[in-house]
């Protein structure tokens, strides 16, 4: 397959599969002429492997709490592929029974959601779980956010877009793989 089918096969961008070669997560070859291709076993077996709603990384549990499916998708394929085990919500409600089923290890969680936003999440979180680690991220960032998020009692704050590698490092100082 071409990057653009590639791309289209598993629902991102083509700059994320072009970087995801790049950096060894999905395997590719190229051309004489210096063109990457994907062989179709190759993304099936990443998708298995990584796909939204798989749990097969033993490590600890992440849940991520965004309202944005394509966002969580990203997010889960990233922290599944550094070892993580991930779960996920779409609100706050969804975010309360999952973690009342089981406790994660650290909740990424977006300040705006419909219905129980980001803030009122992470109070009813620490009245019923006490200190599970939080990262909070918003796309409305002003010069107090991340003070703001401190305050309220999160680890850790991003700005939305933020690089997964960026999560990545602050995940693993709160919760190592």
């Amino acid at each position: 397959m071409t990057l653009g089918q590639a791309a289209k096969f598993l629902g991102v961008a083509q700059s994320t599969i072009r970087k995801w070669s790049d950096q060894g997560r999905v395997p590719a070859f190229y051309t004489p002429g210096g063109h990457r291709r994907y062989r179709r076993r190759d993304l099936e077996s990443f998708v298995d492997r990584s796909g939204p709603g798989r749990r097969t990384a033993t490590g600890p549990l992440v849940l991520v709490v965004d309202d944005d499916a394509r966002l969580r998708e990203y997010i889960c394929v990233n922290l599944e592929l550094a070892g993580y085990a991930v779960a996920e919500a779409e609100n706050g409600d969804q975010a309360l029974h999952a973690i009342d089923d089981q406790a994660p290890d650290l909740v990424l969680l977006d300040l705006v959601m419909p219905g129980v936003d980001g803030w009122e999440l992470l109070r009813q979180l620490q009245e019923r779980h006490g200190a599970i680690p939080v990262i909070m991220f918003s796309g409305k960032v002003d010069e107090r956010a991340a003070a703001e998020a401190a305050e309220h009692g999160a680890q850790g704050f991003l700005g939305k877009p933020f690089d997964p590698e960026e999560l990545l490092v602050r995940a693993k100082q709160l919760v190592p793989v």
